[in-house]
């Protein structure tokens, strides 16, 4: 770990930015020549799931060695000495925002402990909603806590376990959280990939030549040219040693509720997620909000780029021309945090900038892939309107986010979710547009190939929309019922 990283300042999010963050993605190989090479460039191709830090440990076949920085994976893992750095066969890779814990070094994964059976990594995307609860256990008997994560929670439970095997061991532990996860673990001797029960959180198989590679996306494995070989199942554990792969259903059965959010905004659109393109889910969505709703316009433009895709079903459907009416500007890094309003109005331009030959004088119809707090929506329509269109119209390719998740993703309260406070006629108004529209909750589950949204057994995680939580919210009850005493507890070790 570099000096430069213990002193790292993380960067204050802007409160008027309402773009959603996942909290991470994982990767691992076993049975490569330079695995943490391998590990350094799938990160790269998961560097959408997380900007603030990264992390690899890897496994030489007598020693793990571990690096964690602050900052993105080309930063950390792109000097030529990396195999010497890293070495061996097998390794694992993380990559962050911060959803449970803050932005510290102590909270980066992969995770490391020393366990009488040899050393363990962990790195985990997702959340526990019983995190609290089973910190505040831990606690009361004596464990000593080096982080906030809710991952070291897992490394605990882990040790503490009476079982003999490592792979009985990670049974045990995980019977006992709660929540959306996809895990990777690197013993001495194994790799191991875990996925919640309702498969939530994405985790996918792949083979390059002999080396077998865990992944939270198949971008990931097309970044090194490893075959796709599977989705790990909802519920399921694989464990790799030189044996090949095992697999494992410690768990239940129960019927898998993925996360609908991954096809709406976070996998990249050249991802597959559980058997389905990502970038043709969401042209289907924007098929969609056209047979739903299509006022007469013009040109069709996309909010870049995760509007793009759905912006392209959306005029294929209506027959009106697609346009590049916005241009991204790619070399610009974090948005500026600027104290005034005319300041931030200015890092938003630094990004995006309106192409006045496309817009001016015409009826524009903008698709963004949704809508959080506004915050962005009314300063890109503000900035259409400059440059000259006649009218702006605003599609949202998802339904409206009416609820806050506790599953890994970086989201409001619903007190700040704009469609959760107004209607849609208030929210036009607020958003300075002709017309607003949103896409159903039918309409996302047709644009998905999926039968109708069944009330009694919903066939995804789409709480944010519907309200109905795929499990139980334990920390969340208890922080309600105690005026979120265990919050108070775990802001002061942040800031300590």
């Amino acid at each position: 770990m570099s000096p430069a990283s213990e002193i790292w300042s993380p960067p204050v999010r802007d409160p008027d930015d309402d773009s959603l963050r996942l909290e991470c993605g994982v990767f691992g190989v076993y049975g490569a020549a330079q695995a943490a090479g391998l590990t350094a460039l799938g990160l790269h191709a998961l560097q959408h799931r997380g900007q603030e830090a990264c992390g690899i440990a890897s496994f030489d076949g007598h020693r793990f060695h571990t690096e964690r920085h602050m900052g993105r994976v080309g930063e950390a893992f792109g000097d030529a000495d990396l195999a010497q750095r890293l070495p061996g066969g097998a390794a694992i890779g993380h990559t962050r925002y911060s959803t449970a814990g803050g932005s510290f070094i102590r909270n980066v994964q992969p995770m490391f402990a020393d366990l009488e059976s040899g050393g363990i990594a962990l790195a985990h995307n997702g959340n526990l909603t019983n995190f609290l609860t089973l910190r505040q256990h831990l606690v009361a008997e004596g464990a000593i806590f080096q982080s906030t994560s809710d991952s070291e929670v897992i490394l605990h439970l882990v040790a503490r376990s009476r079982k003999g095997r490592m792979t009985d061991r990670f049974i045990d532990a995980l019977s006992m959280i709660e929540g959306g996860y996809a895990l990777v673990a690197l013993t001495n001797k194994k790799l191991i990939g875990v996925r919640d029960p309702l498969g939530i959180r994405p985790l996918v198989l792949g083979k390059l030549d002999n080396t077998w590679v865990l992944a939270s996306e198949t971008c990931a494995l097309d970044m090194i040219g490893a075959r796709f070989v599977r989705d790990i199942e909802h519920g399921e554990m694989v464990v790799i040693d030189e044996n090949g792969v095992e697999s494992l259903r410690p768990f239940p059965a129960a019927r898998a509720r993925p996360c609908i959010f991954e096809y709406v905004y976070f996998a990249r659109p050249d991802s597959v997620v559980n058997g389905r393109s990502v970038y043709e889910v969401r042209k289907r969505m924007g098929r969609r909000l056209a047979q739903e709703s299509a006022p007469p316009c013009d040109v069709v433009v996309p909010v870049p780029d995760s509007g793009v895709p759905a912006a392209l079903g959306y005029a294929q459907e209506t027959g009106v021309p697609y346009e590049m009416g916005i241009m991204r500007n790619h070399y610009v890094g974090r948005t500026f945090i600027q104290p005034t309003q005319g300041a931030r109005e200015l890092g938003v331009r630094m990004k995006l900038s309106p192409n006045r030959a496309v817009l001016a004088g015409k009826r524009v119809m903008l698709i963004d892939d949704s809508i959080v707090r506004g915050t962005n929506s009314l300063r890109v329509v503000r900035m259409v309107r400059e440059a000259g269109a006649k009218e702006v119209h605003l599609r949202s390719g998802s339904p409206p986010i009416m609820w806050p998740d506790f599953y890994g993703i970086d989201m409001p309260e619903r007190q700040q979710l704009l469609a959760a406070n107004n209607t849609i006629e208030e929210m036009a108004r607020m958003l300075e547009v002709d017309s607003l529209g949103f896409l159903s909750v039918d309409g996302l589950y047709w644009a998905m190939e999926s039968e109708p949204r069944d009330p009694a057994a919903p066939q995804f995680t789409d709480h944010y929309f519907t309200g109905d939580y795929p499990t139980r919210l334990l920390d969340r009850e208890i922080a309600e019922g105690r005026n979120a005493a265990d919050e108070r507890q775990l802001t002061f070790l942040v800031d300590a």
